[in-house]
């Protein structure tokens, strides 16, 4: 069957599904493998619970409601990509190291209170993600707010094909990833692919005009750039203010000033704030409701969150780390007011031969920030850490056997590490 074919009935149904468990009455199911499952084994379930159609990739699978094609997730993502191409609607892709998500989040409130917003749901960013996210956007849509993530050179590059793009930000670029992109240099060529789509269809690159390496990457590769510092023709200024924690900003702009408390924890979030205000005021947004959504909006998913549990106030950004993150977020930290701190941070994966390089490096940032009641966790912290005073765990489980043993009371606990190492785990025990 046809692209178009295939197109036709998805235009009839539910929309589509990659996961029999929850799969809705109408939805055509797609069979991805992955690496420890064969999708295809799922058609009949899938079909049973109510699937119009199951799309499989293994003959020895078929039935009459299925449809057989060489690749399901390469015909899953040419069905998004022709999707793209019949929606009358403009796309802006946001990528980078950090940052990602909290910016995506701010763009799609902020550009809701003026355009019917559809944006990718939770980190659905990757090859998989994003077709999820352009097929299951309404009619009605106006603006998608798409995030892009990358291990890879040329994954980028892959979805742009499929997503199409007219507008873009790369939130920043820094070491992350390493092992998958071979170096630093490799992690911008990575990211910048989003500037150089950019450039082929003319679309224009929404930049943070303070971050060098991004600067002159725009003018190296993009025909058509706005700054953050001047959106509209008018300067846009924004400075983070001391506070308890939580990230206070103000904001200069049309010769008015706004103080803006923010949900969020750390000044490193002041630039993906700064993202979100200059594309709002962009695309038109009144800037009152700008700092609204700004004001309202909470953190979740382990970023950025600050969490009160009753016996001790967590810093929690556990979803992730790399040592530009890490380095922020412990300086960050340093900087609130309390009567006791303590950091519990966890390794910082993919770093390839950088790693244990990296991880002793934030032992010299916990030093330079007088932060001595640390807990590290991880075989590379473990590795790394010999003759520090810090304490160290070779897993999530072994510390939580430790906050058992000794709980913590009355302190202001940093919660920071790779996805991979788990750190949410001991939120219940603070």
């Amino acid at each position: 069957m046809k692209t178009d074919q295939l197109y036709d009935l998805f235009r009839k149904s539910a929309g589509v599904s990659t996961d029999s468990r929850n799969i809705a009455e109408g939805q055509i199911f797609f069979a991805l493998w992955g690496d420890n499952f064969n999708g295809n084994k799922f058609a009949a379930d899938a079909l049973e619970k109510g699937a119009s159609w199951a799309v499989i990739d293994d003959p020895a699978f078929e039935t009459e409601k299925t449809i057989l094609v060489d690749d399901t997730l390469a015909e899953l993502q040419a069905l998004a990509a022709h999707h793209r191409k019949e929606m009358n609607v403009q796309v802006l892709a946001i990528t980078g190291t950090n940052g990602k998500t909290t910016t995506k989040e701010l763009i799609s409130a902020i550009l809701s209170r003026k355009f019917r917003v559809h944006s990718t749901q939770g980190n659905l960013n990757n090859h998989i993600g994003v077709p999820l996210t352009i097929l299951s956007a309404p009619d009605d849509t106006e603006i998608m707010v798409i995030e892009m993530g990358a291990n890879h050179l040329g994954e980028i590059r892959t979805l742009c094909l499929i997503a199409k793009p007219d507008y873009g930000i790369v939130t920043n670029i820094s070491t992350a990833h390493i092992e998958g992109f071979g170096s630093y240099e490799g992690v911008v060529k990575a990211k910048t692919e989003l500037f150089e789509h950019l450039r082929k269809v003319n679309g224009i690159a929404l930049y943070n005009d303070r971050d060098p390496v991004i600067s002159e990457k725009i003018y190296r590769l993009v025909n058509r750039a706005v700054p953050f510092s001047d959106p509209t023709g008018i300067g846009l200024s924004l400075s983070a203010s001391p506070s308890d924690g939580h990230l206070h900003i103000r904001a200069e702009y049309q010769h008015r000033t706004w103080e803006i408390r923010t949900n969020l924890f750390g000044k490193f979030n002041l630039e993906n704030i700064r993202a979100a205000m200059a594309t709002g005021l962009f695309f038109g947004v009144d800037p009152d409701s700008i700092t609204g959504e700004i004001e309202k909006y909470s953190p979740r998913n382990n970023r950025s969150q600050i969490m009160e549990t009753g016996k001790n106030v967590l810093v929690c950004d556990a979803y992730n780390a790399n040592p530009v993150s890490m380095k922020s977020a412990i300086e960050s930290f340093a900087a609130i007011q309390a009567e006791r701190k303590i950091c519990i941070l966890g390794d910082m994966l993919e770093l390839g031969d950088k790693s244990e390089e990296e991880h002793m490096a934030i032992h010299k940032v916990l030093s330079d920030n007088n932060l001595r009641d640390v807990m590290l966790v991880g075989p590379v912290f473990c590795k790394v850490s010999a003759g520090f005073r810090f304490k160290t765990f070779r897993d999530t489980d072994r510390l939580k056997e430790f906050l058992k043993a000794k709980p913590l009371k009355g302190c202001h606990i940093l919660i920071k590490g790779s996805r991979g190492i788990a750190l949410e785990q001991i939120y219940s025990l603070l």
